[in-house]
């Protein structure tokens, strides 16, 4: 029932973890709620820039993209063709009969699903403004907040204890957030300079796909690589596509050996396994959001249990 105000919060912590910092270093010669007001709102400008920049790229290629796709559609089936597939001309368009058939019959059910996704934008738009005025709070006085709900909340004898694990979960929270985007940023640049070099259409879309993707772990990545494989195997023809394929497995390896150890060290270090195993168990609770949501919350957890077991008693 409550989702909607739990994602929305859970943004606004995520973006006072990466905008705190930068507002603090702004209060030194600017007044506090002017130091916050120009970080949010600088933040929010680049990140519409950043988007008009993708729309432009993708409406600026769209007639060349399109002639690319059907050639590369014809370079797709020809390949169907050929070992191992073998599959025959008659075979193929009996596939297209049936894929514009399915369109056909399910038309209004596609609708619906279209007119309900409205609904979802409504709600997208809800919770990001929910998320942004909480995080005007978080960032000018998330320490006096914190300290109302200790004393207001807790009896005397358990608020350093409590205080202890709030600032435990706190830490752990930031840390792992900045180290996420540090990793979703890595893997973007990668990924941009490749595709760009091998000449893949959507190179700059790809490479905005390949960064929010990572914030997923394990799966996140390698799902937005795919769609770039896809994309370079009707663009470029299959050679660029097993190149993009191997870029898969190159960032995959980079990502779990070098990336995440390195970056989350200070953070919080979790098996892989209780990665995997929070993730599937995130995604099947809630979805793309439960699986966003289930490690920075174990991590968060195993902080606070560290830290109460850690006063004595």
């Amino acid at each position: 029932s409550f989702q909607l105000i739990a994602v929305a919060l859970f943004l606004a912590l995520v973006i006072t973890s990466v905008l705190r910092p930068l507002a603090d270093l702004l209060n030194r010669v600017l007044p506090r709620p002017l130091a916050v007001a120009v970080a949010l709102v600088g933040s929010l400008l680049v990140l519409l820039t950043l988007l008009a920049l993708v729309g432009n790229a993708v409406a600026g290629e769209s007639p060349r993209l399109a002639g690319e796709f059907r050639g590369g559609v014809h370079r797709i089936e020809e390949w169907l063709q050929r070992p191992p597939f073998r599959l025959s001309p008659g075979r193929l368009s009996a596939l297209e009969r049936q894929f514009t058939h399915y369109l056909t019959a399910h038309r209004s059910n596609l609708l619906s699903s279209a007119v309900s996704g409205l609904g979802r934008v409504v709600e997208l738009v809800t919770g990001g403004a929910l998320a942004l005025f909480a995080s005007v709070f978080f960032i000018h006085s998330g320490e006096r907040l914190w300290a109302w709900a200790r004393a207001e909340l807790l009896p005397a004898g358990a608020r350093t204890a409590w205080d202890r694990a709030g600032r435990a979960a706190w830490r752990t929270f930031a840390g792992y957030t900045r180290g996420i985007i540090i990793v979703a940023a890595t893997n973007a640049v990668l990924v941009g300079v490749a595709l760009l070099l091998l000449r893949v259409p959507l190179a700059l879309p790809l490479t905005l796909l390949e960064f929010f993707a990572a914030f997923v772990p394990l799966v996140g990545s390698p799902v937005a690589l795919a769609v770039a494989t896809v994309v370079a195997l009707a663009g470029r023809g299959p050679l660029t596509a097993l190149a993009v394929l191997a870029l898969i497995v190159v960032i995959g390896q980079l990502e779990g050996h070098v990336l995440h150890p390195v970056v989350m060290s200070w953070a919080v270090q979790l098996h892989p396994l209780v990665v995997a195993v929070s993730v599937i168990a995130g995604s099947i609770v809630a979805g793309v959001i439960g699986a966003i949501v289930a490690v920075p919350l174990i991590s968060v957890v195993w902080a606070v249990l560290k830290a109460l077991r850690a006063v004595p008693p």
